[in-house]
C-alpha cells in the first residue's frame, strides 16, 4: 500500500467520524534511504517559537548497536520538506576522563571509529576514544529559544547514564554532550512540561524492576531535585498471570489537569496503561494505578490541548496472557474531554502489518497536531493532524 494510498482511507475514516473535518495532512518521511541509517526508533519532535518543526531519533546499525547516534531534522516553517539528517549527539568518549567515567566507558568498549564522531577534536584522536550507544532522544525549548536535547547513554538499558547538549540556533548545529547529575537520566522517552518555575520529567529506571521517579528542573535556580521512585498497587504481568507483584512501569507521558494537578500515563508490563496524579508542581506524587486502557507494552505519548481536552496516541493492543508484549499495530490517536478519566479512538495512523510505534505528539501554534513515529524500525514517519 504507497503512503497516499494510506492517508486517503485515513482522511476516508476520519470524514467517517464526523469529527469537525478531521483530517491528516500529507504524511513524510523525515528522511530517505541515508546510508549507515538502517534502522531508526524513539523519535522526538518539538515546535519553535518560529514556527520551524525539529524531530530527532536515535539511528544506526540496530538499537544498541555501538554505531547508534542521535540524529536530527528540521522542517523549516514554510517548507514542503525536512533537510537532510545531522549529526547532533553521540557516545563517544575520550578515555580516562570524567565524562567517560560517567559513561562506563572504558579501553574495552567499542572502538570510536565503529560509526559516526560528532567532535573534530575526537574525531582526529581517535584512538584514544571509544564508544557505546545513544537511545531515547527528548527535545525541549527553553523560554529563551535554546533548544534542549536530552538523551542517553549505554550498552544496554540497564547501563544508561543521561546527558544534554544545546543548540541556540533552532537545532541547525548542537554544542558538545554534557552530563546530567550523578543518577539523573533526564526525560526517560516523553517530553517534559512545565509547572511554574519546575521543569516536570517524567523518568523511569529498568534495573531490577521496573520503577517510575520524576526528575525536577527549577528553571530559576537550575538546580535539580530527584523525586524517589513511586510505590506501586500490586497486579499480575502478562507473562506471569498468577502471580501478582508491584505495577512494572516506565516512560510516563504527563498531562496538565484542569484542577491544577498533573496525571502520567504510563507504559507498563501489565496488559494495561497505569496512572499516578501529581501536586506541588510535580513533587509529589499518588500511588501508581492500573487503568482500564489495552496496552501492549509499548511507549505511548499524550498531551493537553488548549481547548482543555487531552489526546493521546497509542497502540491499542491487548498483551495476550503469557507475552511480554504484543503487536506494535494499529496505531491510534485517542481523546479525552474528562481530564483523562476515558478515552475515545477517532483516528487510525496506521494498521497494517509490521511496526508503527513509539510515538511523540504536540500540539502546534495553529491548533494541529505533530506527532512522529517508528515507521517498521526503517523510518520516521510524520503526520499533521488537522481538526
Amino acid at each position: 500500500m504507497t503512503i497516499r494510498h494510506t492517508l486517503l482511507c485515513i482522511l476516508l475514516l476520519a470524514a467517517g467520524m464526523g469529527l469537525h473535518a478531521q483530517q491528516v495532512a500529507t504524511g513524510q518521511f523525515l528522511y530517505e534511504n541515508v546510508p549507515g541509517l538502517p534502522q531508526c526508533h524513539a523519535s522526538t519532535i518539538v515546535e519553535l517559537k518560529n514556527g520551524d518543526l525539529v524531530a530527532a531519533y536515535f539511528a544506526g546499525k540496530h538499537e544498541g548497536n555501538p554505531d547508534v547516534c542521535i540524529w536530527v531534522s528540521r522542517k523549516p516553517r514554510g517548507s514542503q520538506t525536512w533537510d537532510a539528517p545531522i549529526l547532533a549527539a553521540d557516545g563517544v568518549f575520550t578515555l580516562r576522563t570524567k565524562d567517560a567515567e560517567r559513561a562506563g566507558v572504558t579501553a574495552e568498549a567499542t572502538a570510536a571509529e565503529a560509526g559516526p564522531i560528532k567532535e573534530k577534536g575526537q574525531a582526529r584522536n581517535a584512538s584514544k576514544c571509544r564508544r557505546k550507544a545513544c537511545w531515547n532522544p527528548v527535545l525541549y525549548e527553553m523560554s529563551n529559544g535554546e533548544l534542549w536535547l536530552f538523551f542517553k547513554v549505554g550498552s544496554q538499558v540497564s547501563d544508561w547514564s543521561g546527558w544534554l547538549c544545546r543548540s541556540r540556533n533552532g537545532g541547525k548545529s548542537w554544542g558538545k554532550k554534557k552530563a546530567l547529575p550523578d543518577h539523573f537520566l533526564g526525560p526517560i522517552k516523553n517530553k517534559p512540561v512545565a509547572v511554574g518555575r519546575t521543569l516536570v520529567c517524567g523518568s523511569s529506571t529498568e534495573l531490577g524492576g521496573w520503577r517510575l521517579h520524576f526528575e525536577l528542573y527549577n528553571l530559576w535556580t537550575r538546580q535539580w531535585t530527584y523525586a524517589e521512585p513511586l510505590l506501586s498497587d500490586n497486579a499480575p504481568t502478562t507473562m506471569h498471570p498468577d502471580t501478582e507483584g508491584p505495577i512494572e512501569v516506565i516512560q510516563p507521558a504527563l498531562l496538565q489537569l484542569s484542577d491544577g494537578r498533573l496525571k502520567a500515563l504510563c507504559r507498563t508490563k501489565n496488559g494495561r496503561l497505569a496512572q499516578t496524579y501529581g501536586i506541588d508542581d510535580g513533587y509529589l506524587w499518588s500511588r501508581v494505578t492500573l487503568t482500564d486502557i489495552p496496552h501492549n507494552n509499548s511507549g505511548i505519548d499524550a498531551v493537553t490541548l488548549s481547548d482543555g481536552r487531552h489526546a493521546m496516541l497509542y497502540n491499542p493492543v491487548v498483551t495476550p496472557a503469557g507475552k511480554e508484549a504484543g503487536p506494535r499495530t494499529p496505531l491510534c490517536l485517542a481523546v479525552s474531554d474528562d481530564d483523562g478519566r476515558t478515552w475515545h479512538n477517532v483516528l487510525t495512523l496506521e494498521d497494517g502489518e509490521g511496526e508503527y510505534s513509539y510515538p511523540a505528539l504536540i500540539e502546534g501554534r495553529d491548533g494541529s497536531l505533530h506527532c512522529v513515529y517508528t515507521w517498521k524500525r526503517e523510518k520516521i514517519m510524520y503526520k499533521q493532524i488537522t481538526w
